[in-house]
């Protein structure tokens, strides 16, 4: 990564050299003055030479907008006002915004992954591999940025964190380098983008000079994240909440040895445990966040250029988790001669991540646990001895990541043609580890290394019509090729020689001084060779692609457009390398066809957009069918390299049989809306009707166990997501002194199986139960209708009670509905409730304005939605989860905080064999709707203080905000945002804080 950090300076500092030259060579001046027209003038525009500048070009862009902007419906939205968010991710600048746009915030632990859906799932979410699949395509000044490949979770047990330092790659978006937002959603304009942008696209534009402004912008903030209020309990609040079991279904209400009751709870004297429960001194803490960024944008209207450079610190307020970010970003525009343009971005980013010290993730990380009886005590005193003990050790988590694009487009007349080079690419670090004396004796070392890297050559050629002025063609043309690729190195070791040595040392001079082999070459010497594990792997996908466009629109009233592209996919397999992509828009502006006589109405226009889509493979697993691993496992390890050190190939067997003939996915969206302004164009709204039909998707089916395969992986899995989308913005009040705005987004979505594979009704699926005709985020759950407080209340037919899998109800057991009157609770009488996804979101803004003061509120909400409380189903299954030696038996320092409502539950059996506290019963499953107000911001522009004192500043805007206000839910757990994406809250997420802030912005 240091050749491309040194390449990218060579490379910025040889641009700067070439656009002071050809400046100079001009008779140009190029120092930064400064023009204040803007800000005292708002009105009045700056001329400039059209002819050769890069100012007609922003203009041509413009023309062709207002075609597109017909027959689409993609939404911006005013960076400025989200900016003033203190937001270390995009999602998190998203929520919210934009109508069919859900993000999933798991954790507030800055930097972790977040998940983003537009108009819902495209397919069911099993794993983290179908999450990934399901993201929309972000693109940053054309350049579709590329993921964290999933292929990596191939080699875990667990999927809570992908190996390595699991960051999410899009806090490497400064939104104050972002000039506009666009979230595409219809046929119509993600059609050109291919199969990545099957789910939509979110487009980034970058601030880029325009040949006519010279500034400085300066944009800070700072504040602080609180901390959360909490109650805390301890042993003796345990035993009390344990004891009313035993008194109900205990000899006398005592336990005895043969019960095998907690050791740390059997002693009431016990301080450790029994005493004061102060933990919380050392795990949430107040905490600093801050954001800078200076931009520098200067030149003339034949070279220019934008240099802006940042620094982010994003803490949380729980165990000491936190984001740095080092962004820099350098745009140029130059034009030697009038016909060609030259254009270049670099974005650069730092990530350094420290991340949380839970028990489960580092557990998950070893792939080993230590004895569970005990957790970690509540006493602050004994709490810090364990934080002590992890600082013996370490865990660096370090992203660097790049993007950069390079094109030349020529103006030929009526004909343009570019050419352009994108870059997109990441690598991770991540270095740890655990003394043996977290380990019982056993000490952990891990190093890991990964890279994400796309290159794309993308090339088009338009050619702009007009007859009669009144008949308006375009015409375009492209193609384009990109090379993605995807590796990482991981390996671990276990019992090093001492605490002393942190690392995996390797021998690694391949060669001894005489010149011979080296026997000992990568040979590990401070961890034994046979605790030393270490796993490479990389997957690759090229995808070539062909499309050509034409809009027509006449006299400004008929818009027409029709798109065709073929893409070809190395994933895809030899029988099915290609897809057609069609897609045809057409929009009708009815205020410019008969209706311009009303005053009332500023424009009206429908629109309608059909098309398929092809959907590309992630893995390229699918491409030849069943393909040959080195890949053989046992319990406890699931991908080992070899046999007793010879090297072995298996068939997949473990990952499922790949058949031939596999088709490409793919997906037919149609789309119908309106967009109308009216009342002098205070009032807008945009209306959209869709309906996505997701096809020939892939999906694991149980079969060929007589062959030794755990899966067989087909194709013919259709579902469909329809919704409405809704945006309204208004100026509500509007006058010289005092003005309202205020706008609504929302959406309606849901879902429905409509095929399986083989023709299949319904699949089970691990905890899933997938049924045609039926949503497919449904939880399959047993009804609960309370408790059997006898034995004579549990049902009777034939002589023989009701029983759960074979075992007979009695009182304290939970009273099961039967749903097919068969007296046996199994998984038959299971059924599908609720939805984890919102059947309706949105948000509302609010900007007020007096004078020079503003005032702005965000309201954020999500319903129809219900969640799984799997943390309240851990704490009163107490019984099943003490002692094992498993990640089900882990408490974190959490344990120790009274969350949710106890009194909602009955008081069943814990000891009864159906495991009365199982999670996959309604008794868990609650209402998370909520209605949040996220922000609220006051800002006063000193533009006044600045003309009085003739201070030759444009502009300087200070502002102060409070975010995650407050929240009004049903939900009894945390927060019903900190959900996984299957629906159910761990209790592990961490809490989203509430921050204050103060900030200034400047325009020198």
């Amino acid at each position: 990564m240091r050749y491309l950090w040194v390449c990218s300076a060579l490379f910025a500092t040889l641009t700067l050299n070439v656009l002071s030259a050809t400046a100079s060579s001009y008779g140009l001046n190029t120092s930064l003055k400064t023009s204040y027209s803007f800000f005292q003038d708002t009105t009045k525009v700056r001329v400039v030479s059209e002819k050769d500048s890069l100012r007609k070009d922003s203009l041509d862009k413009i023309k062709q907008k207002s075609i597109y902007d017909k027959l689409s419906g993609g939404v911006q939205k005013n960076t400025g006002d989200l900016s003033l968010f203190p937001a270390i991710s995009l999602q998190q600048n998203l929520k919210g915004n934009y109508a069919g746009l859900y993000v999933q915030e798991p954790s507030g632990e800055p930097g972790s992954i977040q998940n983003m859906f537009l108009r819902g799932a495209p397919m069911p979410l099993l794993s983290k591999k179908d999450v990934y699949s399901s993201q929309p395509l972000v693109v940053l000044d054309g350049i579709p940025l590329i993921g964290e490949h999933p292929f990596a979770f191939d080699i875990q047990q667990y999927d809570f964190n992908r190996i390595g330092p699991a960051t999410n790659l899009l806090t490497g978006i400064d939104i104050n380098n972002i000039e506009s937002i666009e979230v595409l959603k219809d046929p119509a304009s993600i059609a050109v983008y291919g199969p990545r942008g099957v789910n939509g696209v979110i487009v980034l534009k970058s601030k880029a000079p325009d040949g006519v402004s010279r500034s400085i912008s300066f944009n800070s903030y700072i504040g602080m994240v609180q901390k959360p209020t909490v109650n805390t309990i301890n042993g003796k609040y345990e035993n009390e909440f344990r004891q009313r079991f035993y008194d109900i279904y205990t000899t006398n209400g005592r336990y005895s040895d043969d019960e095998e009751y907690p050791v740390y709870l059997s002693d009431s004297l016990n301080n450790v445990y029994s005493g004061k429960s102060d933990w919380t001194d050392l795990y949430y803490k107040n905490a600093l966040i801050y954001g800078i960024n200076l931009g520098l944008t200067g030149g003339t209207d034949r070279a220019s250029f934008r240099f802006s450079i940042g620094n982010t610190k994003s803490q949380g307020v729980a165990d000491g988790t936190g984001l740095d970010r080092y962004s820099a970003m350098f745009n140029i525009n130059m034009k030697p001669v009038k016909w060609l343009l030259f254009s270049a971005m670099i974005n650069g980013n730092r990530l350094n991540r420290d991340r949380n010290r839970t028990l489960r993730d580092r557990f998950a990380q070893l792939n080993y646990f230590p004895d569970l009886s005990a957790p970690l005590a509540p006493n602050k005193d004994y709490y810090g001895s364990y934080l002590t003990e992890y600082d013996k050790g370490f865990d660096d988590n370090k992203t660097n990541s790049i993007q950069g694009f390079a094109k030349l487009l020529a103006t030929l007349g009526k004909f343009k043609i570019s050419s352009t080079f994108n870059v997109d690419y990441n690598e991770g670090y991540r270095d740890v580890f655990y003394a043996r004396t977290l380990l019982q004796g056993t000490s952990y070392a891990s190093n890991y290394y990964g890279f994400n890297q796309r290159l794309m050559i993308d090339n088009k050629a338009t050619y702009d019509l007009n007859l009669n002025t009144v008949h308006d063609f375009h015409f375009e043309v492209g193609q384009s090729i990109s090379w993605d690729l995807y590796k990482y190195n991981n390996a671990y070791a276990y019992k090093g020689a001492n605490d002393y040595i942190k690392i995996n040392l390797l021998d690694s001079d391949p060669k001894l001084p005489n010149g011979q082999d080296n026997p000992n070459y990568l040979v590990p010497k401070a961890f034994p060779r046979e605790l030393t594990y270490r796993f490479l792997d990389k997957t690759q996908e090229n995808l070539l692609s062909f499309y050509g466009k034409a809009d027509y629109s006449f006299s400004d009233k008929y818009f027409l457009s029709g798109t065709l592209r073929l893409d070809g996919s190395s994933n895809a397999q030899p029988t099915s390398r290609w897809f057609y992509s069609p897609a045809i828009a057409a929009a009708w502006n009815l205020k410019n066809d008969f209706l311009k006589d009303f005053k009332s109405i500023d424009d009206l226009v429908i629109r309608a957009s059909v098309g398929r889509m092809g959907r590309t493979f992630t893995y390229d697993n699918y491409a030849q069918g069943p393909q040959y691993t080195a890949t053989v496992g046992w319990t406890g390890n699931l991908t080992v390299p070899g046999y007793n050190a010879i090297g072995v190939l298996t068939r997949p067997y473990s990952f499922g049989w790949v058949g031939y003939d596999v088709p490409w996915s793919y997906s037919d969206q149609l789309n119908i809306g309106a967009d109308v302004a009216m009342l002098k164009n205070r009032l807008h709204a945009s209306l959209d009707f869709y309906t996505k039909a997701e096809k020939n998707q892939l999906i694991a089916i149980p079969a060929y166990a007589e062959y030794g395969y755990k899966q067989s992986i087909e194709s013919g899995l259709d579902m469909t997501n329809t919704g409405v989308d809704l945006t309204i913005s208004a100026q509500v009040i509007a006058n010289s002194k005092f003005r309202w705005n205020s706008a609504l987004n929302l959406n309606h979505n849901s879902n429905k199986l409509k095929a399986l594979p083989r023709g299949l009704d319904e699949i089970v699926i691990g905890n899933r139960f997938l049924k045609v005709g039926q949503p497919v985020d449904q939880y399959w759950l047993l009804e609960n209708d309370g408790i059997y407080t006898a034995n004579n209340q549990v049902p009777v037919v034939n002589g023989q009670p009701l029983k759960y899998n074979g075992q007979a109800l009695k009182a304290g057991d939970p009273m099961w509905k039967d749903q097919n009157g068969d007296n046996i609770i199994d998984e038959k009488d299971k059924v599908l409730k609720g939805h984890s996804m919102p059947t309706l979101s949105g948000g509302f803004d609010n900007a007020f304005s007096y004078g020079n003061w503003t005032l702005g509120t965000n309201v954020y909400f999500n319903l129809g939605r219900k969640l799984i409380n799997q943390e309240m189903a851990n704490r009163f299954d107490f019984v099943n989860r003490e002692g094992n030696t498993d990640l089900s038996s882990v408490k974190e320092i959490t344990f120790w905080e009274k969350r949710g409502d106890y009194s909602k539950y009955p008081l069943y059996n814990p000891w009864s064999t159906v495991i009365p506290y199982r999670v996959d019963q309604d008794l868990f499953l609650e209402n998370a709707s909520f209605l949040k107000l996220r922000s609220v911001s006051l800002g006063y522009d000193l533009k006044d203080v600045l003309k009085r004192n003739n201070i030759k500043i444009k502009r300087i805007f200070v502002y102060g905000s409070v975010n995650n206000v407050f929240v009004v839910t049903p939900y009894t757990g945390q927060d019903p945002e900190l959900v996984s994406y299957d629906g159910v809250d761990t209790g592990y997420g961490q809490p989203i804080p509430r921050t204050y802030t103060l900030g200034v912005k400047m325009e020198l």
